[in-house]
């Protein structure tokens, strides 16, 4: 196996996280989440009495960031794994 980019699969994670909890602010905004959020808790087996704050734009922001940011080191350290462990196997 050849080993991987640690920056791309950092990128990648990074990405998909930060664009999961930008539609998750979107349906903030829109008003849809708690709905949603309810029916989730149910698959589960959860009963969870809970509100959902209003929008602000602000927290929408951090959100997409931080999960994004910490999407990228952990895919950063899952690809520094992988070529540790590729290169542990070939010797």
């Amino acid at each position: 196996m050849n080993k991987v980019s640690s920056n791309k699969i950092g990128l990648v994670l990074g990405g998909i996280l930060a664009l999961w909890h930008a539609l998750w602010a979107v349906l903030v905004l829109a008003g849809v989440a708690k709905p949603i959020m309810d029916w989730i808790l149910k698959l589960h087996f959860l009963n969870i009495e809970y509100s959902l704050n209003d929008f602000d734009i602000v927290n929408a922001v951090l959100l997409v960031l931080v999960t994004g940011a910490i999407g990228y080191i952990l895919g950063v350290i899952v690809g520094w794994l992988w070529n540790m462990i590729h290169d542990a196997s070939h010797r």
